[in-house]
């Protein structure tokens, strides 16, 4: 008879949603910076938040622990309503991505919080079950139904998850030798607004531009070609529309475009850029889209990143 679990911890990495040329079904997951949420199982029903640190460990300011308005509650409660045995849980959340950074930030709330209180089940789902759970919380804070933040912080590397397909996802086969450079300029970008900015209609060439560099984008990974990498990894329809919200974005592009970048591009709605580049530039790339940042006048922050990062797990 298999133990009852009465307290567990799992991590969610960041992500990059959109990826430039998938808008909305195309997402890459991170390494080296995510979310964790600790679920503990309660005498009480129902799941419960007991409290939401920010980066700095301290008691987050003004992310709510209503269970009806916390993107890792919601996805607990829509998973524990269908699957929980008797009593409740309470979670945890400690926040390690920045708030509207473009990073995947309420993705990752809401993956670990699935994915923890999924340890605590009789007879936990698979990983890839989780992911219309995880969506519950997501399309709360988004105001959307898209899954490149969740699915890629979920199951890690690259996944394609159009929502015509949804719940079924694909992973991208990714080039090896091949890094994701990320950097995040403190600003903030509330991705429910410019969702709400963006434009309602676009013309054929628009669309055939963006299709013709999406289709051309997957089956360069597939039979890993980077130069076609370097020629599709373009946004010609949601990245003009976002750009100028972001103060220091033309001059770290065309940093990352001298520093050797395949291509570069906001991820998500922003404030946050990435570029994807040969690895044994990576660094070097990451120091210069830094420093184009700091020179005009906004601090940052970056990371460095394999393709393949592994997605959200239990670490305890």
């Amino acid at each position: 008879m298999t133990d009852v679990v009465e307290s567990v911890t799992a991590f969610a990495p960041a992500s990059i949603g959109n990826l430039a040329v998938g808008f909305d079904m195309l997402g890459l997951a991170l390494t080296g910076v995510g979310d964790r949420v600790i679920a503990r199982r309660t005498d009480g029903t129902g799941v419960t938040i007991a409290e939401v640190r920010g980066l700095d460990g301290e008691l987050h300011p003004y992310l709510s622990t209503d269970p009806d308005h916390n993107t890792a509650s919601i996805a607990a409660q829509a998973l524990w309503k269908e699957y929980g045995a008797d009593g409740g849980v309470e979670l945890k959340v400690h926040k390690g991505i920045p708030l509207q950074s473009g990073m995947g930030s309420s993705a990752a709330s809401a993956v670990a919080a699935a994915v923890a209180v999924n340890a605590l089940l009789p007879n936990p789902l698979a990983d890839r079950q989780l992911l219309p759970y995880a969506l519950e919380g997501e399309k709360y804070a988004s105001g959307g139904l898209h899954a490149d933040n969740v699915a890629p912080c979920l199951m890690g590397g690259m996944i394609l998850c159009p929502r015509v397909l949804l719940p079924e996802i694909i992973r991208v086969p990714v080039p090896k030798g091949l890094s994701a450079v990320l950097v995040h300029p403190e600003l903030q970008v509330n991705t429910a607004h410019a969702r709400r900015s963006l434009a309602k209609g676009y013309s054929m060439e628009q669309w055939l531009s963006q299709q013709g560099y999406l289709a051309g984008f997957i089956a360069a990974c597939a039979t890993g070609n980077i130069a076609l990498i370097g020629r599709t990894l373009k946004d010609v329809v949601i990245e003009p529309q976002r750009a100028s919200a972001v103060s220091c974005f033309d001059a770290v592009k065309a940093a990352a475009e001298r520093g050797g970048a395949l291509g570069v591009s906001l991820s998500g709605s922003g404030p946050s850029m990435f570029a994807l580049c040969k690895e044994n530039v990576a660094n070097n790339l990451a120091t210069a889209m830094e420093q184009a940042c700091r020179g005009v006048g906004v601090q940052c922050q970056s990371w460095v990143s394999p393709l393949d990062a592994p997605g959200a797990h239990v670490e305890t």
